[in-house]
């Protein structure tokens, strides 16, 4: 592990710009800004965390706070304590689950328990199931964490030889197996099937096309979920004051348009009101596609190229607002799961919103060891195509609002106020807030065995450029994201931050390893 000091005296690393102050870029900067770098983020929106955004106080992005040792580990480098500038709360309750006509079926932090709810719901058999399935997560989540997720790049080669050397990893994995076919043949019951299916949709991908290694998502859940007390963005809030007093600068509604290189390397950021910012080092936190787009100017368009080829993750239709509720008793985190599982993936795959969506609730103010206000607040995410299968269209608010809480009425679950245009954020609205995007969430798409290997990593060609976020290496989700700004951070501090034999403009100081 990396142990980040302060050694701004001797550090010999001139200014590094971070563009976006989503949790990569957050993470990033505060490690460099710790490191006694002279940062400044550039963000085009009014607050910092990106996707981990409110819409009138209420969450509208992540709301699943897994791996909470990435964030320990990212404030105990610099000298700090999680505890002392962010309140995150365990959750006895993982999620609770609703199939149509059955349920509810909760899933617990401690494994037996969710193992003897299943048993109650289904039988001892699938409850046997579970725990087998457990082992399989949990084995595989154990094996790949370091030469995956921990390592900043990826190499084929290096990953056949950790995985040749422990060959049980290969069963564990199912290489030649969808994480559907895999779950087909670790359930018999088909409501854990879907459920365990779901998991994919963590990264933007279809169970039916996502490899089987995606069952390891389901141990980072049952290792802990955390409610982050005022809400995910105050996390990234959090980060973004620490930085500020490490030194670093977050100068916010600042929009860049252009990057500058010259033939040694990225030279500064032209920002929308005509000025320059020079720096030798940048990281860009946003989706690398924006890059091979052109949206960051012409000089930099060969940066990830293969992004403008490969297909995009899933996109959401996000309600963010208030209500009082009648109905089932919900707790943070709540999933209410279609009848056809295949029906609704197909309707993605086509291009069209489901017509009978699986809808995930949170439900924010519950899970916090106090009694919810009368006047809740609520994010409720379906999952939908992004733009590059469905462009918008004018009758997107009502289709939403119908399939919607239409859904959720044949549950019982009624909302007193029911949320307008303002409240809903489409693929379209996604694209606006982050161009580049297509208005998906989480990048490429995971499908395929090999989606993890095309995926960006943190150096890239352009000497100077480094790049940081969910589009990045290793991958989508709160906590690699986290881990992403750390390697683009570590790259700029062991001055690798091109892969071309060129300038070196920084040294090893400000690292150190235990």
């Amino acid at each position: 592990m990396s142990v980040l000091k302060n050694t701004k005296s001797d550090c010999q690393i001139g200014p590094v710009l971070v563009i976006g102050a989503g949790i990569g870029g957050l993470c990033a900067a505060l490690r460099l800004a710790n490191a006694g770098i002279d940062v400044t983020i550039i963000e085009r929106h009014g607050e910092p965390g990106g996707k981990m955004r409110q819409v009138n106080g209420v969450d509208a992005g992540p709301t699943v706070l897994t791996m909470r040792d990435v964030f320990d580990t990212l404030f105990s480098d610099i000298g700090e304590k999680t505890e002392d500038h962010v309140t995150l709360i365990l959750q006895d309750i993982l999620a609770r689950h609703w199939w149509p006509g059955t349920g509810p079926l909760d899933l617990y932090a401690n494994p037996e328990r969710s193992a003897e709810a299943i048993g109650q719901l289904s039988g001892r058999q699938s409850a046997q199931e579970f725990r087998v399935f457990s082992a399989r997560a949990q084995r595989l989540f154990n094996g790949f964490q370091d030469p995956v997720m921990n390592t900043p790049v990826l190499r084929l080669g290096a990953l056949a030889y950790h995985v040749l050397r422990d060959p049980g990893l290969i069963r564990a994995m199912a290489p030649l197996s969808s994480l559907s076919g895999l779950l087909d043949r670790s359930f018999s019951d088909p409501r854990l099937r879907q459920l365990f299916g779901r998991y994919a949709t963590y990264v933007g991908g279809s169970p039916y096309h996502s490899p089987a290694l995606l069952a390891l998502i389901w141990q980072a859940e049952a290792a802990g979920v955390w409610c982050v007390k005022g809400g995910m963005h105050a996390l990234a809030r959090a980060i973004a004051r620490l930085i500020e007093r490490r030194g670093g600068t977050l100068r916010y509604n600042s929009h860049v348009t252009r990057i500058e290189t010259d033939s040694d390397g990225v030279t500064g950021a032209v920002l929308s009101d005509g000025s320059t910012l020079p720096a030798r080092q940048i990281v860009f936190n946003g989706d690398p596609r924006a890059l091979s787009l052109g949206l960051l100017g012409p000089q930099v368009t060969s940066v990830a190229p293969r992004t403008t080829q490969t297909p995009r993750s899933l996109s959401a239709n996000v309600w963010s607002f208030s209500s009082p509720l009648t109905g089932p008793e919900l707790v943070h985190h709540n999933v209410f799961f279609c009848a056809d599982p295949r029906a609704e993936f197909n309707d993605i795959a086509q291009g069209r919103i489901p017509t009978d969506p699986t809808l995930y609730i949170c439900a924010e103010d519950r899970g916090q060891g106090v009694t919810p206000p009368k006047q809740e607040r609520f994010e409720i995410i379906m999952n939908a195509p992004p733009l590059s299968q469905r462009k918008a269209h004018p009758e997107d608010y009502a289709i939403c609002h119908s399939q919607t809480f239409n859904s959720l009425s044949r549950f019982g679950l009624t909302f007193a106020q029911s949320p307008g245009p303002e409240a809903l954020t489409t693929p379209e609205g996604f694209e606006i807030l982050f161009p580049g995007t297509a208005g998906s969430l989480y990048g490429q798409s995971p499908h395929g065995m090999t989606a993890a290997l095309n995926r960006p990593v943190a150096v890239t060609h352009v000497p100077g450029l480094v790049l940081a976020g969910g589009g990045v290496h290793p991958g989508a989700g709160v906590p690699m994201a986290a881990l992403s700004g750390r390697h683009a951070a570590e790259a700029i501090l062991r001055g690798r931050t091109s892969t071309l034999p060129s300038r070196q403009t920084a040294t090893r100081g400000g690292i150190s390893t235990a």
